[in-house]
């Protein structure tokens, strides 16, 4: 028990300092200036965070909706759009953010930017662990509504090559009805030293219970012993009043 929140706490310092280590990462990038995005990454984590621009047009028939994302304590969706390359057959997906859900929950309709254009954003690397409670689709045709981002299940879905990353679009300039503030790796680092503390706390709590229930046992068996001699003691008069014959004994009522 104790060995299990003692690694748990790890577990969760690790998290913590993994997720530092993505800020400086972060923090590194934006000061960089924008590069063209290639239309082949070679090295795909050197690419995290990197704010490029790429120029080309939407392919708005393949758009998908990323269901469950929350902003502000709101429900929403995450709207990405395939994007094809200028001069290439590579396409990437871009994120161009955050919407809120309806009051009757049917999808929203954004209409996709005409003809060709240039952006600007930052490199996202999706992350391939999540827990997902998606049934094999049944429909014919494009689905647009995903419970997550799995770009290897996407790849497979389009008819064209895609990159292994997202480009989330900076704010500026803005889109009507996009929200785009996308999250920073240093927002939960508090949260899992949070837990690593609590979990180190759960082992130190076991260790003390483990003590005190020691120390209380050897109190109990040493109370045991001292009274072990005392019985010892008293049990030669007993023997000695037992050890009488039946024909030592004077029967009651009975003269010489």
């Amino acid at each position: 028990m104790i060995s299990a929140c003692i690694k748990l706490g790890h577990w969760q310092y690790d998290k913590a300092s993994q997720k530092l280590q993505l800020q400086d990462q972060l923090d590194q990038a934006m000061q960089a200036a924008p590069v063209a995005l290639p239309p082949q990454l070679d090295d795909v984590q050197a690419w995290r965070y990197r704010q490029v621009h790429v120029s080309g047009q939407y392919l708005p028939d393949y758009q998908i909706l990323i269901d469950n994302q929350v902003h502000n304590e709101r429900a929403g969706y995450h709207l990405l759009t395939p994007f094809m390359m200028q001069g290439t057959e590579q396409v990437v997906l871009v994120n161009r953010g955050w919407i809120a859900v309806g009051n009757d929950r049917r999808l929203p309709v954004l209409s996709v930017p005409q003809g060709a254009q240039r952006l600007q954003g930052q490199v996202s690397i999706p992350s391939n662990k999540y827990y997902t409670l998606e049934s094999p689709q049944a429909e014919a045709g494009w689905q647009p509504l995903w419970q997550n981002l799995d770009l290897n299940k996407y790849a497979a879905a389009v008819p064209f090559s895609v990159l292994p990353v997202v480009l989330r679009l900076n704010p500026d300039p803005a889109e009507p009805g996009l929200v785009r503030d996308w999250p920073k790796p240093a927002e939960r680092i508090t949260t899992h030293i949070g837990y690593a503390y609590q979990w180190y706390g759960f082992a130190f709590t076991v260790f003390a219970i483990f003590l005190y229930l020691g120390f209380r046992r050897n109190d109990v068996t040493g109370v045991s012993d001292d009274a072990a001699p005392q019985q010892a003691q008293a049990s030669p008069l007993h023997g000695h009043q037992s050890d009488a014959s039946p024909s030592q004994a004077k029967p009651a009522g009975v003269k010489k």
